[in-house]
């Protein structure tokens, strides 16, 4: 991954701007070479030919030098945007003035660093950052030597003190990170049994089960997370409808809810309009759309553009039960707005759910014409194997209905070659059934005297547990069976 092209094409034209006002003057002099290996750079919107642009600067140059531009270009752009962003964000300011007090404890000017130490300690306190805190009075404490008015006893307490509260949370934060990590990689595509949940339902007993720690607003909002986590990963939704609706309740009745949470606030939204859509309560969902529509607004948009895509994906997934054209519709809209189809992940998922939505219309070119495309995406090739692999039988499903044989017998050897081992685990066997069966069907455009393959689809995936087991399906396999058995 090229780190620099990655960052000069997320830039917006705002920071585009305030990066040259940094380089001084309008930072457009043409004998920079820095000033126009940005500018190249931007013009390609994320692809550039690294020799291409080595030759025009330096025609009878180093590559070293060439290298050495990369770098210091890498290092003025994180400058510039720290200076442009650090104020408005509550941690990251925190930090900012922890390192100046730091510069002017090593200056031998112990009053200057002990005004900026204050004030990094009250910003700590405001977002509630035990481990920043930690750190500050580890400061206050190193400050006691040169200026006598500070009692170190008084930070050593604090210090004791604060770190219970670390360790009290530390051990959710680490396991819930885990959980998340793997959850956001396979995408909620992988059925495999995850043992970390253990560890995490055992550390949500340990802590709530402490009545007076459980009132603490720090971790009730750790618990919440871990909980909603548990839930989801089970499957268990109609459990969780209850237990997000309820807690939203009560955090807006306690009013725990603030600006320093409210990205907080904001996810806990998401899984409900989720949950909701999930136990088929649409309208519910929908009404909840609105809020999320009304919330991402607040506070000077602060979380606006990270809550923007699941905003429209609220949309999506309720208008693709109720009305598809508005849901083509929405992701077509979703196509146009920059900030959501930079991220490669939101941009595979308006091709994905476009590919979704006309094969349920039964247009299944339009279908395989956007499901081509997302092979293409950017995203594509480090998404998870998993997911590769239910697009792959998706296209498989639409080839079929496209009466596209030559091309469905290629992708039917491509796909049993490329995932291999994915035909050997019982975790996978409602896909490589639907592989099983799409190859018989190719061949005899019926089931009806295929009884052992039959009763293996009964099974696996016509049942009721089949059902449960649809929500990692990308084309439904439960519903696209039962019309070709009854059909």
């Amino acid at each position: 991954m090229d780190i620099l092209n990655k960052i000069i094409d997320g830039m917006n034209k705002e920071e585009v701007r305030h990066f040259k006002m940094f380089l001084g003057g309008n930072g457009e002099s043409k004998s920079r070479m820095d000033v126009r290996l940005f500018n190249y750079m931007r013009k390609q919107s994320g692809f550039y030919d690294e020799d291409k642009v080595f030759s025009q600067l330096y025609p009878d140059g180093e590559k070293n030098t060439f290298y050495r531009l990369r770098n210091r270009l890498l290092s003025d752009l994180n400058k510039s945007l720290f200076i442009q962003h650090v104020e408005q964000d509550d941690s990251m300011y925190a930090f900012y003035l922890l390192s100046i007090e730091k510069f002017y404890f090593n200056k031998n000017n112990p009053h200057v660093a002990f005004y900026f130490l204050k004030k990094a300690e009250a910003q700590a306190n405001k977002t509630e950052n035990y481990e920043m805190l930690d750190l500050i009075y580890g400061e206050y404490i190193r400050l006691s030597n040169d200026l006598p008015k500070i009692d170190p006893e008084i930070y050593i307490k604090l210090r004791r003190e604060n770190q219970s509260n670390i360790l009290q949370l530390r051990s959710i934060d680490d396991v819930l990170a885990v959980v998340s990590h793997k959850m956001k990689l396979t995408q909620n595509f992988s059925s495999d049994e995850d043992p970390v949940l253990q560890l995490l339902q055992k550390t949500l007993t340990e802590y709530s089960s402490d009545k007076q720690l459980s009132k603490n607003p720090k971790l009730r909002f750790r618990i919440y997370h871990a909980v909603t986590q548990v839930l989801l990963q089970k499957r268990n939704y109609e459990t969780l409808e209850s237990y997000l609706l309820n807690t939203w309740k009560d955090f807006n009745h306690e009013k725990l809810f603030n600006r320093n949470n409210h990205d907080t606030k904001l996810q806990m939204l998401v899984f409900i309009i989720n949950t909701l859509f999930k136990n088929g309560k649409l309208k519910d969902s929908l009404k909840y759309t609105e809020k999320l529509e009304t919330e991402i607004k607040e506070y000077q948009k602060l979380h606006y553009d990270k809550y923007l895509f699941y905003y429209f994906n609220s949309l999506v997934i309720n208008y693709s039960r109720t009305n598809r054209d508005k849901a083509i519709s929405t992701l077509n809209e979703m196509k146009a707005i920059e900030k959501i189809r930079v991220v490669p992940f939101y941009e595979m998922f308006i091709y994905l759910n476009l590919a979704v939505c006309y094969f349920d219309k039964h247009e299944y070119h339009q279908s395989i014409r956007h499901l081509n495309r997302l092979s293409t995406l950017e995203g594509y090739d480090s998404a998870d194997f998993a997911l590769k692999f239910k697009i792959s039988i998706a296209e498989l499903m639409i080839r079929y209905e496209l009466k596209d044989f030559d091309v469905l017998e290629i992708k039917m050897k491509q796909i049993r070659k490329d995932f291999k081992e994915f035909f050997s685990k019982k975790s996978n066997i409602r896909d490589t059934l639907m592989v099983d069966i799409i190859f018989k069907l190719m061949e005899k455009d019926s089931l009806r005297n295929e009884k052992a393959l039959l009763s293996q689809a009964r099974q696996h995936i016509l049942n009721s547990t089949g059902k449960d087991s649809s929500d990692a399906d990308i084309l439904n396999y439960r519903i696209w069976l039962n019309e070709k058995i009854s059909g």
